[in-house]
């Protein structure tokens, strides 16, 4: 079983930019790639899980999806980083795409990308990390079984919850779990 650190695409890895439906609009944090990679070269799986309400809302295309992933991939493997697979929801109940609107069990905070994750990739849960702004993706994170970090990037400094780290932003989370002992930076 591999340990793996699941992370949350928008506030997380890259800035938060609403409904992100271009790939000029998508800004990366000047310290992605690093955290990324050492989490890479430390031996961990990189999978991230996003909830993408804006198929279901008709306001992006579920296409584009796959593009900004494809672009996020390259922009990583620029600097020597990866990530293991990407995983997202593109249910709403309220949607305005038919075939979208649901209630379903891979929208977070429910935990079904990550049991999906796990189940394809050999990820022990247990052993595992779940890194994200929003209280939806500790209460993620808990659901499944991980340890949990909130980032105070993207919603994380409006939205306190009840993480088992917080830290300042995704660099500062991969240090506190390669270092569990060592202080913030």
């Amino acid at each position: 079983m591999r340990r793996a650190v699941f992370l949350d695409r928008d506030g997380t890895l890259i800035e938060e930019s609403g409904y992100l439906d271009r790939l000029e609009r998508m800004v990366f944090f000047p310290y992605t790639v690093d955290a990324v990679r050492t989490l890479n070269r430390a031996g961990f799986a990189v999978v991230v899980v996003t909830n993408q309400a804006g198929i279901a809302r008709g306001i992006v295309r579920e296409a584009f999806v796959g593009e900004a992933h494809r672009a996020i991939s390259e922009r990583l493997a620029a600097g020597g980083a990866r990530i293991d697979a990407y995983y997202y929801c593109p249910h709403y109940r309220s949607g305005v795409l038919e075939e979208y609107v649901r209630a379903c069990e891979c929208r977070k905070p429910e935990p079904g990308m990550l049991l999906e994750a796990a189940a394809a990739h050999g990820i022990d849960l247990a052993d595992s990390w779940f890194v994200g702004d929003k209280a939806i993706d500790v209460e993620c994170g808990r659901r499944a079984g991980t340890k949990t970090i909130q980032v105070l990037t993207g919603y994380g400094a409006a939205q306190p919850c009840d993480a088992d780290l917080v830290c300042k932003d995704v660099l500062e989370a991969v240090d506190r779990i390669l270092n569990p002992s060592a202080g913030t930076r």
